[in-house]
């Protein structure tokens, strides 16, 4: 599942939005910050963010020409994002729920301007960087079936080998 494509999500339905409480719910249960639907075995474009209990990784994020403050688009739900990389590739931390207690140098944007549908099925539009876009670039890779392992370079992927062999192990052993 991990690895599907989302399809794009037409219209908010009390569905979804039943569905985006239960992943805030999962995510904040497991001490995270984003989770794709994917990551629930649901195949769509949905993902829910919430950065606030990160305080030593600061974010910016501007809507129309004025700075905002992160938290205030907290929790964050996105469905179909489009992002626009605004700045270079530069290297940051970051782990992923579905690799537990496994974290990586990535290089992503640090900048990106987020299209996306919101909670209520409106139109959200922001730019954003920081923790904030490195977190939005890594739900939307996962909606795409990118997992932040394909964004490693081979030595970090090498150092996590025996983990990744034995996550593998496992979950093919979990399959029906």
């Amino acid at each position: 599942m991990l690895r599907e494509k989302g399809a794009r999500v037409e219209t908010a339905t009390p569905e979804i939005e039943m569905l985006a409480s239960n992943m805030l719910e999962t995510m904040t249960e497991y001490s995270g910050i984003g989770l794709a639907a994917q990551q629930i075995g649901e195949a769509i474009q949905l993902t829910v963010i919430d950065i606030r209990p990160i305080e030593d990784r600061p974010s910016t994020l501007k809507i129309g020409d004025k700075e905002a403050d992160p938290d205030s688009l907290m929790p964050l739900v996105l469905m179909n994002p489009e992002l626009t990389p605004l700045s270079d590739p530069e290297p940051g931390g970051e782990g992923c729920l579905s690799f537990p207690e496994m974290s990586a140098e990535i290089v992503r944007p640090g900048r990106v301007g987020v299209k996306a549908m919101d909670a209520e099925g409106g139109l959200l539009e922001f730019t954003c960087g920081g923790l904030l876009a490195r977190v939005i670039q890594h739900e939307t890779d996962h909606l795409n079936g990118i997992l932040f392992i394909d964004r490693m370079d081979r030595e970090a992927k090498g150092d996590l080998r025996e983990q990744l062999d034995l996550l593998h192990k496992k979950t093919q052993a979990a399959l029906p």
